[in-house]
Formats: C-alpha cells, sequence, structure tokens
C-alpha cells in the first residue's frame, strides 16, 4: 500500500494568480497533496460608520472576476480552490481540520487586518501546523535590499536611486506543471455574485476609463493591448497625467492590487519591449511606477500601525475635521471645485479615477476642507478597483502632509484642472446633465 501523502493548503489573499507564484511553486514541489483556499470575509464588506461600505461593489465585482480566473488557472493545475464566505478564523480552521492539513502556505502579508487574521486562525489549529510565508507582492525582494528594514530612507529618491544601482530584479518563476488528476477533491466551490455579498450590483457607465475585468487573463490581455498592439508603453511619460480613455495609463494598478499580475511580469515584459522595440523615457516611467509602489509597502512594513494613525507616520500634530455634511459634499461630488466634483462623480459611477485626480481630491479634501484624510483613504478603499493598503494610505500621507513628501506641498486645484483639462473635457463628461 501506498503512504497516504501529507495535506498542504495554500492561503489565497491578495496574491490571485498562478504565474510567478513562488508559494505555489514550493508547495508542488514539496510532493504533498494540495489544496487552496480563498473566503469573501464578511468583514471586508461590512458598513462603516460614515455609511459607505469597507468594500463595495466596483472592487467587489472585481475581485469576484479575479477569484474566478484564478479558480479556474488552478483548476488546469489539478487544484481545487475552496471558496468561503465566514471570517477566516471561523472556516479556515474547519477546513485544516476536515482535510488534517498539516502545512499552510501564503504570501506574507504585515498590515494591522491581515496580521490579526493569521494569529485568529493559529489559536484555533494546533500548533503543528507548518506555517509557511513568502513575499510575493515585491518588485525588490526585501532580501536583496541594500539596507537594513529601520534604514529604510524616508525620501523616495534615496531608496530608489540605491535600489536602482545595487538591486536586480528576480527572474520569473518557472512555469508550473500540473498536478496528478487525483490531488482535485470531488466538491465543486462556487463563487457569490454581488447581492450574496451585500451590495449592488452594476451597470458599467459608458464614460468609463475602466472598462476591464479581474483575472489573469484580463490584465495579460491589457498588457498585450498596452505593450504589443497598441505601442502606447512608448508614449506613457507623455500621457500618464491623462482624464478621459482608456489608454492614458496603463491601468495595471488593479491587477496587481490583488494579486492577478506581478510587478515582475510587468517588468520583464517592459525589458522585452525595451529590446524589441523600443527603450526610451515612457518605458523607464513605468518601472519608476513600479519602484514607488514596491517604496510605499516598504514605508508601511517600516513604519506599521503608524501609517494608519492620524499623525502619519511624521506624527504631526494637525487639527483634523470629521464633519459628516462636509465629507458628503466631497463623496457626492458637490464642492465649491469642480474639477473635484467631476473625478469625485467618475469615482462614485466607476470605481476609478485617474492619477491627477487622486492627488487632487485629497488634497482638496485634507488641505482645504481640513478633514480627517483617514476618511477619504477609507472611502477611497471602499470604491477604487485598484485599492492597494501601502499605495493607498502612502499616498494619502504624502498628500496631507504626514506622510514622505518632504515639502508639504498642497495642490493648487484651480491651477490643475486649467492645465491637465485646458478644454474641460474631463469636467464636462462628468458635470453635465445627461438626456438619458
Amino acid at each position: 500500500m501506498s503512504e497516504k501523502k501529507a495535506i498542504a493548503l495554500v492561503w489565497f489573499r491578495n496574491d490571485l494568480r498562478t504565474l510567478d507564484h513562488k508559494g505555489l511553486r514550493k508547495v508542488i514541489e514539496s510532493g504533498h497533496k494540495v489544496i487552496a483556499y480563498y473566503t469573501f470575509n464578511p468583514r471586508h464588506f461590512e458598513t462603516l460608520k460614515w455609511g459607505f461600505k469597507k468594500t463595495d461593489r466596483f472592487r467587489g465585482q472585481f475581485l469576484i472576476e479575479s477569484v474566478r480566473a484564478l479558480k479556474k488557472s488552478l483548476q488546469a493545475l489539478n487544484i481545487s480552490l475552496i471558496i468561503d464566505s465566514k471570517p477566516p478564523e471561523e472556516g479556515l480552521p474547519k477546513w485544516i481540520k476536515k482535510f488534517q492539513v498539516q502545512q499552510i502556505y501564503l504570501q506574507h502579508e504585515w498590515t494591522e487586518e491581515e496580521k490579526k487574521e493569521e494569529e485568529s486562525v493559529a489559536e484555533q489549529i494546533s500548533p503543528s501546523v507548518g506555517w509557511n510565508r513568502h513575499y510575493e507582492q515585491f518588485l525588490f525582494h526585501p532580501s536583496d535590499l541594500p539596507f537594513s528594514r529601520s534604514q529604510i530612507p524616508e525620501v523616495f529618491g534615496s531608496f530608489r536611486k540605491r535600489c536602482e544601482k545595487e538591486i536586480k530584479v528576480r527572474p520569473l518563476s518557472p512555469s508550473l506543471s500540473a498536478m496528478e488528476p487525483s490531488n482535485l477533491i470531488e466538491k465543486a466551490y462556487s463563487l457569490p455574485n454581488l447581492t450574496d455579498l451585500g451590495l449592488e450590483s452594476i451597470v458599467q457607465d459608458k464614460r468609463t476609463a475602466f472598462p476591464f475585468i479581474g483575472g489573469t487573463s484580463a490584465g495579460t490581455e491589457r498588457l498585450e493591448h498596452y505593450f504589443w498592439k497598441s505601442k502606447k508603453l512608448s508614449y506613457y511619460k507623455n500621457t500618464r497625467n491623462g482624464l478621459v480613455g482608456t489608454d492614458y495609463s496603463s491601468k495595471f494598478s488593479s491587477w496587481l492590487a490583488n494579486g492577478s499580475l506581478s510587478p515582475k511580469m510587468i517588468y520583464w515584459e517592459i525589458k522585452r519591449y525595451e529590446k524589441e522595440i523600443q527603450k526610451n523615457q515612457s518605458t523607464y516611467w513605468l518601472i519608476f511606477e513600479l519602484i514607488w509602489r514596491d517604496y510605499f509597502k516598504y514605508i508601511s512594513l517600516k513604519h506599521g500601525n503608524k501609517v494608519f494613525k492620524i499623525g502619519g507616520i511624521l506624527e504631526r500634530d494637525y487639527h483634523w475635521k470629521t464633519d459628516q455634511r462636509l465629507f458628503n459634499e466631497w463623496a457626492e461630488g458637490r464642492t465649491s471645485e469642480p474639477f473635484v466634483n467631476a473625478n469625485m462623480i467618475e469615482l462614485k459611477q466607476t470605481g476609478w479615477m485617474s492619477n491627477r485626480g487622486r492627488q487632487n481630491v485629497a488634497s482638496y479634501f485634507a488641505k482645504d476642507m481640513k478633514m480627517d484624510w483617514r476618511i477619504g483613504a477609507a472611502y477611497f478603499e471602499s470604491l477604487l478597483v485598484d485599492y492597494d493598503v501601502h499605495s493607498n494610505y502612502g499616498n494619502w500621507m504624502y498628500v496631507s502632509g504626514v506622510g514622505n513628501d518632504p515639502r508639504d506641498r498642497k495642490f493648487d486645484v484651480q491651477w490643475q484642472a486649467e492645465r491637465y483639462d485646458a478644454q474641460g473635457k474631463f469636467q464636462k463628461q462628468w458635470l453635465q446633465k445627461t438626456l438619458f
């Protein structure tokens, strides 16, 4: 009789892919029988005291699509994905017990909610179960940094220059071979819909700059279009501050945020593009943006929960307001600034906003309205399809004067509108009443 294989479980969270996934490769190579797990944690869909959901319909829909794509990719590897709808500390221990799981593989997370989830699960299961954590979300791997965690620079330029000079981006993880069909478990697990998550349905706004769906395949299709079919990458630096249309920016951030794409997948495709098509300031600028993304992750890794405190990483003592009426005016696009209003309506209607728009509405919220910046950050978390905890809170701290901006700048919203929407095309698109 053959010896029964030990079972390992891969706990997916913000790493919803099978490509370039070190943890998944390691568990397959370990010789274990493998199952995968994802839960639509009900805590992520609760209504907050400010009247909006922690995760609303646009991000919810993109997440459902991403998990659907993950399930399909895992199926091709003969790995079953258990789809749950309970908090992990309630659901996961039951599955671990049922399948007698001996090893858990997961992406290394360090922000508060994720850490608490892991601790709560650990309390409910046998201490003999092994935990295997891997960093999957960086361009520059933490082990390769030229400085210790405590010495991570507080100015982006210093971080970027040393990393560019002293680190080589690691190669992509090799493609995975499918496991034996006997690895599959019999039961099929279905995905929730928006109604199941307590969210309203979506009718896509024809004006949206983000008409895309979630999942690795959709992300790689977007990459194929932006790089190879349209060659928009060659013009990225000139168009990245655009406001209207799908191609003024890459839009990769949404697939990066939930891990449907890895930053290395994009980086090495840029390098191939530079070799085969063109290398210029625009190709470098997209790498530059990937480094910014890394930087905010490292800032939260260095400072921990300070990124969620009102004084930010600088521990500055400003006088912030918490006024529901003022918040509603901003969120609904009813302020005295048309440019702010247009961006906020776009966000509410589509779950998307340009980078230029985000900087302006966040600066206006914190510096003009003097509202507690964390409320604005939570609202972005609710609606933005590409919400990423590190980039979101890092950027909000930055524009609010409690983060990594050494100059503590304030955006002149009217000047910004004149420069980036000189003809008023964007503002007309979102502020004019439609006939239908």
